[in-house]
């Protein structure tokens, strides 16, 4: 691949994630207030943005969060929610066949659930290229740090983020990720049983066990639908 063509890929790979860097700032901005009002200080609240890079984790570990922290319960929590990635890996590394071993391990570390959409989507369509799937990364881990820094340093000053409906952010981001998934009655009953089994799980555990049985339930209803497929 020449320069000119990783330069367009990578340049490609920047536009397609801009509606997503848009829509992470605000998601970080309340992760980064959050932090502060919970102890710890915008640096801390920055490394953990840097080498975590896990939204759904770090929101969880914040609701967990206790002084001293209990970093066997924030470790399990983490482990529960970011379970996902091991399914997520898997169904990107298909696509990965261009990328040397060393790119691969940089690309399963940048990894999140809105890059990923969006690489698997590509995938699906023709080659996907580093160059391309680094252009959608890249870009996207830096507004975390800088959202989450700008609401580390602005959180006395924004304080209860609820009234501005900035915590909306992460579930309106998921809802468009699904739709570009979405295959009409089996992504429904995938989504149903998910959703059923979270809140039965969450009304009934505490912790963040309902994330697994949301996670667990839609992944059975998922197999169950392929092998109907294959047998008819």
């Amino acid at each position: 691949m020449t320069m000119t063509t990783r330069r367009s890929e990578m340049v490609a790979g920047m536009r397609t994630i801009v509606p997503m860097v848009v829509a992470v700032a605000p998601i970080g901005l309340v992760f980064g207030a959050v932090a502060v009002g919970k102890g710890l200080s915008p640096l801390e609240a920055l490394a953990m943005s840097a080498l975590v890079f896990a939204g759904g984790s770090q929101f969880v570990a914040m609701d967990l969060w206790t002084d001293p922290p209990a970093w066997a319960a924030l470790g399990f929590a983490a482990l529960l929610v970011n379970l996902r990635l091991i399914l997520m890996s898997a169904s990107l590394e298909r696509a990965l066949a261009r990328f040397s071993p060393i790119q691969k391990f940089f690309a399963f570390a940048f990894m999140a659930d809105e890059n990923w959409a969006l690489a698997e989507a590509r995938g699906r369509r023709m080659v996907l290229t580093p160059a391309f799937y680094f252009g959608l990364s890249l870009p996207f881990y830096g507004m975390w740090l800088i959202s989450t820094a700008a609401g580390a340093l602005l959180g006395a000053v924004i304080g209860d983020t609820r009234p501005l409906g900035l915590d909306f952010a992460f579930p309106a981001v998921f809802i468009v990720l699904l739709m570009g998934f979405w295959k009409g009655r089996e992504t429904g009953l995938v989504l149903a049983a998910s959703a059923s089994a979270a809140i039965v799980t969450h009304a009934l555990l505490p912790g963040a066990w309902y994330i697994a049985a949301g996670a667990l339930a839609g992944l059975a209803v998922s197999l169950i639908s392929f092998k109907q497929e294959r047998v008819a």
